[in-house]
């Protein structure tokens, strides 16, 4: 892969440009903005480029040579002057074995795969880069075990934080860096890009809309749908089911998600092998959330009259049903009771609880129209 290949980031990798041109880039970067939206392969070209031995520059545009020691060994994941520092690398920690995987980005992950090794002089490059990926899962400890070395790095080190909620750094750790944002990706190009791994045109268009912006997320739901996860039919289902159902049937309907979240999960396991059973469970279950928050803001935009076209154009009918049921101020409190659900996903809450409580308070409701 090259800089080049990176997909409608131009405005960031412009940055980078002129900076390698000038010689003078930062020693630490936040790449700010959504998930999969190419923050972490914009990271990785980046890191290539400094360490490669012989840059190729072309029209003032740099690019990795592709063939020197330091470029075949990053091509092969063992450049020893790249690190990729990540919450699941806890379990490799001196006593980190055998827990489950966090919620948060540990400290003793950045104590033993960072500031351990940042004052340890390049062996193969005249660099060391370092990529923090979820960086706004550092706590407060973690971040401030970083102040140091971002404040004062050794002149060969270039760390590279990526953050999808900037709002969550401390201030501390956002001045020491140059934040450079990522933006969301255009609807037409997404949908392009699903069509051209074999969806069909109504689950790209509806998978491109459900992913606002993020080529990343739209790939993934891609790759689970034809993986056989059914992640199309079973959204149909989910709206259908969240529009028509009573009090009475909550129960039933939550352990229904709960099994659905689980096959998604399944599948998911099997295609990504790196990331734990535990946050993929957590993925799946946001991905069906998300798929209420997506109808619950249609519905809304209907009742207020906008114009923007509905992510659920496939279920009009369904769309109207819920625009009717509930009024415009009805529909942003149930939206904010599914964000709530979504934080508690993160905080490892019963995973059924959390599915009774969000459809219990969908179907109770004092603003269903007479």
């Amino acid at each position: 892969m090259s800089f080049e290949e990176i997909f409608c980031q131009d405005k960031a990798i412009d940055i980078l440009q002129r900076a390698f041109a000038s010689g003078r880039w930062a020693h630490a970067y936040i790449f700010a903005g959504p998930e999969g939206i190419g923050k972490f392969k914009t990271a990785r070209e980046w890191a290539r480029l400094l360490l490669c031995e012989s840059p190729a520059v072309k029209d003032n545009f740099a690019d990795s040579c592709g063939s020197c020691r330091s470029c075949r060994l990053f091509e092969a994941g063992s450049n020893p002057d790249f690190a990729h520092i990540y919450k699941e690398l806890r379990e490799f920690t001196e006593f980190g074995k055998g827990k489950p995987p966090p919620v948060d980005l540990p400290i003793d992950v950045i104590r033993e795969f960072l500031i351990a090794k940042v004052s340890r002089k390049p062996t193969l490059s005249q660099r060391k880069v370092f990529v923090v990926s979820e960086a706004e899962k550092l706590n407060s400890a973690s971040q401030n075990c970083l102040l140091k070395v971002l404040e004062e790095p050794p002149e060969y080190c270039c760390i590279v934080l990526l953050c999808t909620r900037l709002e969550k750094l401390l201030p501390t750790t956002k001045s020491r860096c140059q934040t450079i944002r990522f933006g969301p990706i255009d609807e037409s190009r997404i949908i392009e890009k699903l069509k051209e791994k074999g969806l069909r045109e109504e689950p790209a268009r509806y998978f491109a809309r459900l992913a606002q912006g993020s080529v990343g997320e739209a790939c993934q739901w891609a790759q689970l749908e034809l993986a056989d996860a059914n992640l199309y039919k079973a959204k149909k289902e989910l709206i259908d089911s969240i529009v028509s159902y009573e009090l009475y049937e909550t129960l039933d309907l939550a352990q229904e998600l709960l099994a659905e979240s689980k096959k998604i999960a399944a599948v998911w396991t099997n295609l990504d092998k790196a990331t734990s059973k535990t946050d993929i469970n957590r993925r799946a279950m946001k991905i069906l959330v998300g798929i209420i928050i997506s109808a619950l803001h249609d519905a809304m935009n209907l009742n207020v009259k906008r114009t923007k076209e509905a992510v659920n154009f496939d279920q009009k009918e369904q769309i109207e049903k819920l625009a009717a049921r509930f009024d415009a101020e009805g529909t942003a409190g149930k939206i904010s009771d599914c964000y709530r659900a979504m934080r508690w996903i993160e905080s490892s809450v019963n995973e059924k609880l959390i599915f009774e409580h969000l459809l219990l308070n969908l179907a109770d409701s004092d603003t269903i129209r007479a």
